[in-house]
């Protein structure tokens, strides 16, 4: 499953050094065939000790883990929904990910000069929250025109898209994201909702970039951090703070250095991995695994999935050759040492095709 999370926000806010700092974690590519390769995009590794663990039990020649493609889209300006800057295209290109990343800058440096002459983060999210709004509303405008012929000639399918329509647009007019009022469509109306590609219907995470090491928004007492927290708390927004500069600083470091530099600065800066998993569970992903000499692997797969719906992620003919699966928890898997053991202590079970899989499944199919 290709899962791309887009980067965006103004310029000079430290989106580039985010996703070079990302990009040093890279995977080779080649073991994910579904992946762009394309210098703008970093192919990631979600960070998961179960996996190597696993790998480790069953002695594999290759582990290969679930990975996020992390996509460095060029900084928006105010006006970009109008074609300001080259507004247009990174409008389109925000369009064809999957979730958004949007990094913000809390930190204070004269020498990189911000786009608007000061810091102000909840402004600063708001300029670009603003511009995926209006570029929303012209889509929803542009196929409301389009719908207007279908609805005439009495088509159902016009009728669950124009309730759809209606209410993005008022939800767009009130300066709000599609996706906080998900929960008020139907399924009919999340498949024509789905078809429209809102920007403001993706799974969006904050990151706020900090300089750990210098004055930042959140250690002054100006009222800006408060204003942003509580802008966070209305909309319900999911955010992280994160040392972009720092965290690929410390890619490059051992283990050992990488602990006394934390030490040294008091602070901890394993914010890389949890930002990797924050994106990964931003839209409900989950992994099971399948273990083996020759390979040991971390599946993607939708959480509700059933086996038979999980075991396309291995090959789509999954689905429907579909017998049954043999299914273990990984904690059981690694308490008796092999499958054999857990055959025989009865922890191996068989399910059949209504299993709903579970995060951390160790799977074999039957097909």
């Amino acid at each position: 499953m290709s899962l791309k999370v887009g980067i965006v926000g103004l310029p000079n806010v430290g989106k580039s050094t985010l996703f070079n700092a990302l990009t040093k974690k890279s995977v080779d590519a080649q073991n994910y065939p579904f992946c762009t390769i394309d210098p703008s995009v970093g192919v990631v590794e979600v960070p998961d000790e179960r996996l190597h663990q696993l790998a480790e039990m069953a002695e594999t020649e290759k582990t290969v883990p679930a990975i996020v493609e992390f996509v460095d889209i060029a900084g928006l300006v105010k006006g970009a929904s109008k074609g300001e800057g080259l507004g247009n295209q990174f409008l389109a290109n925000i369009r064809d990910v999957d979730s958004i990343l949007h990094v913000s800058r809390i930190f204070e440096d004269p020498e990189i000069i911000h786009v608007e002459g000061r810091t102000d983060p909840k402004t600063d999210i708001e300029i670009i929250n603003l511009e995926l709004i209006e570029a929303d509303k012209q889509v929803v405008e542009k196929r409301m025109q389009s719908n207007e012929k279908d609805l005439k000639r009495n088509d159902a399918d016009a009728k669950v898209l124009d309730k759809v329509l209606k209410r993005c647009q008022e939800i767009l007019n009130d300066e709000k994201f599609i996706i906080q009022f998900e929960d008020e469509f139907s399924d009919d109306q999340k498949k024509a909702l789905k078809g429209l590609q809102l920007l403001t219907n993706k799974p969006i995470l904050y990151a706020l970039n900090k300089d750990f090491s210098g004055e930042n928004v959140d250690s002054k007492d100006d009222g800006l951090w408060d204003d942003l927290m509580n802008y966070f708390a209305e909309n319900d927004f999911k955010y992280i703070v994160i040392d972009g500069k720092t965290e690929g600083e410390l890619n490059s470091f051992s283990p050992d250095e990488k602990t006394l530099y934390k030490e040294e600065l008091g602070a901890d800066f394993d914010g890389i991995d949890v930002l990797i998993k924050k994106c990964y569970s931003l839209l409900g992903l989950i992994s099971y695994f399948t273990v083996g000499k020759a390979e040991t692997r971390a599946w993607t797969v939708k959480d509700g999935s059933t086996a038979p719906e999980a075991g396309t992620a291995i090959h789509n003919d999954f689905k429907d050759k579909f017998i049954r699966a043999e299914v273990i928890d990984y904690k059981d898997l690694l308490a008796c040492g092999s499958k054999k053991v857990a055959r025989e202590k009865g922890l191996l079970r068989t399910e059949g095709k209504e299993y709903i899989v579970r995060d951390g499944d160790v799977i074999e199919f039957l097909i």
